[in-house]
């Protein structure tokens, strides 16, 4: 199976380069699908994001594309605003193609937003093309500027350049090949409208070819600064408070290739999170498989080194120690190898079990003996084991002084045991484990302990995979499922284990709304400060993610690290929790969940409103649930 999938993988690769051929192997994997093996394996294959290229134009037809009405609305908008600040877009240019030039200022010239103006840098292209096209640009509009550079300086320095001439209060971010949605610059004035101290505001993005073909759409989480340390989850369209940019100095030479990685983390750490806005809209059209090329795709080691630069002074900056490691040269993706204290602070694995002698034998080894962290404890919750397998088991475990057996028989009840065994650990971080876990690297503990003890962190999630090797759990997302039971579910369910998931999230670690208890660490004060897991109402389904969301209202961040890999067979010991006898069970603990955060539930920021809530597979909603500013009820003052 594994080696029909690395086939499949493959020639996949190939076939995307022909779209006839794609679409007609699009529609056979539609039939797959039909079958429950066809459904798994065609997801293992394509990752959780399978659409084509067709599918999404036709989207974009549908929903992204302006009628005047519309227009009318957003122009009614703009007179609307409590202010109309000035954007100064910015741009460089060098030996730039005339056309894909004309077009790019020509879709500033598009705005509907009529409060702009263009500086561009010339940053001394050779010969006279480059600067006569611009001259002729900036006839045609006064709002366009221009500064001839002498000599040479980078696409830092030519920036700066740019930036030197710009006088609005925001400044905006363009490339000199790439495109604006005609609506751009309206939605963040509209965003700033409505949040007039934001500080940093970044939009979603896609691909564009020469023939205006859009493709690849990058529909991005809220602010996820674990996810900025592997990779610059920001890009385009980036907008920055004026002020703010020029007290950072502007744009740093010597991060070629990564400067816009570099600017936005050093805008980050003077920002809060809340004045940080993310427009969850595709403003931004970039340029690619084009004439012109880039510096990132030709220098592609230079700016994976940029980046490296930049994550790791960023993480000097902050206080934080860990050591940048690059993961994919091209893609420049990187991970932050952080350190554990000296001495290492005890850990108290937290294992439920009602018999299953098998289960727990192979997690007691994992834990015990393939685990390369120390010190720990192990704590099985004996929850009125009967088997005398299991009796002797628990026998020869409780001879190893790591090992201590908590007797906690009655009904089953998850949040019970765990919070039961979490008031008698000894350790300083608690990892919630369930019996039917085993183990794939030793140093899985190491990394989600290294996580947890940091400050602003409050519970860590790990990569699970079912026995097949395809992806079980990799974060939790909220308000998915069906409309009557939208609480939570998880990521990438199928995908498979070389798949790096969308923008490569699967690869990276990053900020989520919620982990799953199967393996979970959490420090013991965060975890009795927000009273644990809720045994009275959350028995069974949703503890853990009550559990993530109080540890969030708190102020903390949840983790998920693909670097902590382990097997998950998952309710190996329970079934199903829609077994027909624990059906109404079930439905009580989702009116709970839907009462108590129900608006948190529908507005996950790691997963934006563009997604179709039915599914996990990030698959663009027909319609999106999102509202567009001019239509919205506070937006009619």
């Amino acid at each position: 199976m594994s080696r029909l999938r690395d086939t499949t993988v493959s020639a996949l690769g190939v076939v995307r380069r022909w779209p006839p051929v794609h679409w007609a192997v699009h529609q056979i994997a539609l039939q797959i699908i039909k079958t429950r093996w066809g459904e798994r394996f065609v997801r293992s294959v394509v990752g959780p994001q399978a659409q084509t290229d067709k599918e999404y134009a036709a989207w974009i037809a549908a929903h992204d594309t302006l009628s005047d009405e519309d227009r009318d609305a957003i122009r009614n908008h703009i007179d609307r605003f409590a202010e109309r600040p000035t954007i100064s877009v910015v741009m460089a240019a060098y030996r730039s193609d005339p056309y894909l030039l004309h077009e790019a200022v020509s879709s500033v010239r598009a705005q509907l937003y009529p409060h702009w103006e263009l500086c561009i840098a010339d940053d001394a292209s050779p010969g006279d093309a480059t600067w006569t096209a611009l001259t002729d640009l900036a006839a045609q509009d006064a709002r366009i500027k221009l500064v001839r550079r002498e000599t040479n300086g980078g696409i830092a320095a030519a920036t700066n350049s740019a930036l030197a001439l710009a006088r609005g209060r925001f400044v905006a971010f363009l490339d000199h090949d790439d495109l604006l949605a005609e609506r751009a610059l309206y939605e963040v004035a509209a965003e700033i409208d409505a949040h007039p101290d934001a500080d940093l505001i970044f939009s979603d993005e896609d691909k564009i070819d020469e023939k205006g073909r859009r493709s690849q759409p990058h529909h991005k989480t809220d602010w996820n600064a674990e996810l900025m340390l592997g990779v610059n989850a920001v890009n385009h369209l980036t907008v920055i408070r004026h002020d703010l940019l020029a007290d950072l100095g502007g744009v740093r030479e010597g991060f070629e290739g990564a400067q816009d990685h570099d600017l936005v983390l050093r805008a980050a750490e003077r920002a809060t999170p809340a004045r940080i806005r993310h427009i969850p809209w595709v403003l931004y059209h970039w340029r690619w498989q084009g004439r012109q090329g880039s510096f990132s795709r030709a220098r592609a080691a230079e700016c994976a080194a940029s980046a490296a630069r930049a994550v790791s002074e960023h993480l000097t900056r902050t206080g934080q120690a860990g050591a940048v490691e690059q993961l994919d040269l091209t893609a420049r993706w990187l991970r932050v190898r952080r350190p554990l204290p000296d001495p290492k602070p005890l850990v108290s694995v937290i294992v439920p079990t009602r018999d299953r002698a098998d289960l727990v034998a192979q997690v007691a080894e994992g834990v015990l003996a393939n685990t390369a962290y120390a010190p720990l404890e192990l704590l099985i919750v004996d929850n009125g084991s009967e088997e005398p397998a299991t009796h002797a088991l628990f026998e020869r475990l409780a001879a190893d002084p790591r090992v201590r057996i908590v007797r906690a028989p009655g009904p089953f009840n998850f949040s019970r045991l765990n919070n039961r065994a979490a008031a008698e650990a000894k350790g300083e971080v608690l990892v919630l484990l369930n019996n039917d876990i085993s183990m794939i690297r030793p140093d899985w503990l190491d990394e989600m302990v290294a996580q947890a003890i940091r400050p602003n962190v409050g519970a860590v999630g790990a990569k699970l995979y079912y026995p097949d090797d395809t992806v079980q759990h990799a974060g939790v997302v909220l308000g998915v499922g069906d409309v009557a039971e939208r609480v939570a579910g998880h990521l990438y369910a199928g995908a498979g284990s070389n798949h790096p998931g969308y923008q490569g999230h699967l690869r990276l670690a990053r900020n989520v709304s919620a982990v799953t208890a199967a393996c979970l660490a959490i420090r013991k004060a965060v975890y009795d400060s927000v009273g644990g897991l809720d045994e009275g109402h959350l028995a069974v389904a949703f503890n853990d993610v009550d559990l993530c969301l109080k540890v969030r209202a708190a102020g903390y961040d949840i983790v998920w690290t693909p670097f902590a890999e382990l097997y998950h067979h998952e309710s190996a010991s329970r079934g199903s929790d829609l077994a027909p006898e624990k059906v109404a069970r079930f439905e009580a603990e989702i009116r709970v969940m839907r009462d108590r955060w129900g608006p948190v539930l529908d507005a996950d920021p790691f997963y934006g409103p563009v997604f179709d809530k039915r599914f996990t597979n990030y698959r663009l909603g027909e319609p999106p649930d999102r509202v567009p500013p001019w239509l919205r009820t506070d937006s009619r003052r």
